[in-house]
């Protein structure tokens, strides 16, 4: 097809893309962004290289008002409860979640809540089912319901799980993991949509 652009990420392995560059090809490295500033630096620089700088512009300028418009409510929140993020729950005695330094981790702090696990040592850990009990959460929300279907119900049968707070307070939320897994411009429709389920007060 003879591309004139080929886009790699940071999950693109280097041979591959010597591999390219061998065959001619034009290859930009683009690295994943782990904040709203790099988010736009990197559309900036897509704008660039594509010649839409002007469409861009617009863009960012709406993305960071949108961004600010979920800032400003979540200053008026009276807490911020503590969040469990699920990525994947295949071994519910050891789910996976997102750590510190994440965009995960970003949004939920962004969005007016304490990611629980911003305390764990990775950008994506498990983490024991007795652990998760010490911590208690006050939320779940299901990253892992978009691709593998799992429910609020489902989690409640899981053998433990009942001892969490978030499960007897029925605080356990399905979430598009779409929104927030591949860093974009939709990241923005994330954090509106996971601050709306972190605050409703706000949003009413």
């Amino acid at each position: 097809m003879q591309p004139d652009l080929v886009l790699a990420s940071s999950l693109t392995p280097p041979e591959q893309v010597q591999a390219l560059e061998e065959l001619g090809l034009t290859v930009f490295a683009l690295a994943n962004p782990v904040n709203f500033d790099g988010l736009y630096i990197n559309i900036l620089t897509m704008a660039t290289l594509t010649d839409r700088l002007e469409e861009a512009g617009e863009l960012v300028n709406s993305l960071k008002l949108r961004v600010a418009a979920v800032e400003e409510k979540i200053t008026k929140a009276e807490s911020r409860p503590l969040i469990f993020y699920e990525l994947d729950g295949t071994d519910p005695n050891a789910p996976w979640t997102s750590g510190p330094g994440t965009f995960v981790d970003t949004l939920i702090g962004m969005a007016g809540g304490l990611n629980l696990g911003s305390e764990l040592i990775g950008d994506w850990v498990q983490i024991s089912i007795e652990e998760l009990i010490v911590q208690d959460p006050d939320m779940i929300l299901l990253g892992s319901a978009h691709w593998g279907g799992v429910t609020p119900e489902a989690v409640a049968a899981r053998s433990g799980w009942d001892a969490l707070q978030a499960v007897q307070n029925n605080q356990v939320m399905t979430f598009d993991d779409n929104l927030v897994s591949r860093p974009g411009p939709r990241l923005v429709d994330g954090l509106e949509a996971m601050a709306k389920l972190i605050h409703p007060e706000l949003f009413k």
